[in-house]
């Protein structure tokens, strides 16, 4: 079942939160603020939300650091931002074809904003990233994302074996990007409905997730180099999706 974290993208401290006010492209829910917040700063997102008609209230602190669930960064400021292509995975639905990048366990936030950024310019269907396990949506990947993550169609579900396993049940092949897959990149089968796994840098797909997965998939490489940063194999596998589609 959605819920409201399914829709919105949690923005905190004040830096993030004002630059996100000053952006009339961005749908603002509400902004929460902890009483007895002062400073410049602090004015400016008042005057701001005030000026775009935002709700702003004024919250005990521990309220802040609920909804942040970052109280050491949240500076005492915390808003929700609506992000439109954004839904839980049960509420999405699939056409004939489709291609989707899921998320296993990169829990660096510049990794996974990079890996939100090239999926969306190289018009990847949709990224699946879970709750659990990856780095939440908070400001640094916002920011490594160029902004993009307000924008991505990002499906979201708990846990990425469960999120597989609906998947499988709507017809896709799952495919594992991994240094030691059977199957090449430039020349593998891609089925129509396709989701494309990608694994953190220590420790690759984690084994519930390799358990899943149909087609191991390799990006060939130089004998000298062991391995690529995820959000740069990301970028490589997405853009060959692309040119695939022509």
């Amino acid at each position: 079942m959605s819920s409201p974290r399914d829709r919105f993208v949690t923005v905190y401290g004040r830096k993030p939160v004002l630059e996100v006010l000053r952006d009339a492209s961005l749908t603002v829910d509400k902004v929460l603020l902890a009483r007895g917040s002062q400073g410049g700063i602090v004015q400016e997102i008042r005057a701001a939300a005030k000026r775009r008609g935002i709700s702003l209230r004024m919250v005990p602190p521990a309220e802040v650091n609920r909804v942040s669930r970052n109280g050491r960064q949240d500076q005492g400021v915390v808003c929700d931002v609506e992000a439109p292509l954004m839904s839980s995975l049960e509420d999405w639905e699939p056409g004939e074809s489709a291609q989707l990048l899921a998320i296993d366990g990169v829990t660096t936030p510049g990794n996974v904003g990079l890996i939100l950024r090239s999926a969306v310019a190289a018009g990847i269907d949709g990224i699946l990233l879970p709750w659990r396990g990856n780095a939440g949506l908070g400001p640094l990947v916002i920011k490594a994302s160029a902004g993009l993550a307000f924008r991505a169609p990002i499906l979201r579900c708990g846990d990425l074996g469960l999120g597989l396993d609906h998947l499988r049940d709507l017809g896709f092949v799952s495919y594992g990007l991994a240094a030691d897959g059977a199957s090449s990149l430039w020349d593998f089968d891609l089925a129509p409905l396709a989701v494309f796994v990608v694994g953190s840098e220590a420790e690759g797909l984690s084994e519930p997730v390799r358990d899943r997965i149909d087609v191991g998939v390799s990006i060939p490489m130089a004998p000298e180099a062991e391995s690529m940063n995820v959000a740069c194999a990301a970028t490589v596998l997405a853009y060959e999706l692309r040119r695939r589609r022509g």
